[in-house]
């Protein structure tokens, strides 16, 4: 099995939304065992869930944290590569007076020096890192 793409927080977190979106269900069923979180990602879902009082909300989360979300899917660290390019595109980008949400930064750099799709509800976020493949499963 090789990796080819990299979940952001939208996108995993899609299958426990209100309402999730269809299509999204289905591309993660068709291409689960080709994805992998990165380890920022991990943490935004693991400091959402730590913030929820107790209850049914909480406990439902933490369930499909472990069962589904751990079980699933590979974390990708970010690594020594990674943040050199996460650096080099810092730099880049303020230099042209631009500046990018740090942990964007991160997700993004794991993506790209893991050769991996980013898959995110939010391509907007991702648009200024240069050299990175984005996709939105929701279009």
């Amino acid at each position: 099995m090789t990796l080819r793409f990299l979940l952001d927080t939208t996108t995993i977190s899609e299958p426990i939304a209100t309402e999730p979106n269809r299509k999204v269900i289905q591309r993660l069923d068709q291409n689960g065992i080709y994805c992998a979180l990165p380890a920022p990602v991990w943490h935004e879902l693991v400091y959402g869930f730590s913030r929820l009082p107790e209850g049914k909300r909480r406990a439902a989360l933490g369930e499909y944290l472990q069962a589904v979300v751990r079980a699933s899917f590979p974390v990708l660290p970010y690594d020594e590569a990674a943040a050199a390019w996460h650096g080099k595109e810092r730099a880049r980008l303020d230099a042209l007076g631009t500046k990018a949400p740090y942990v964007d930064g991160q997700i993004a750099s794991v993506a790209r020096t893991q050769n991996l799709v980013l898959v995110t509800s939010n391509p907007k976020h991702f648009a200024q890192f240069e050299g990175l493949t984005v996709v939105n499963w929701k279009t």
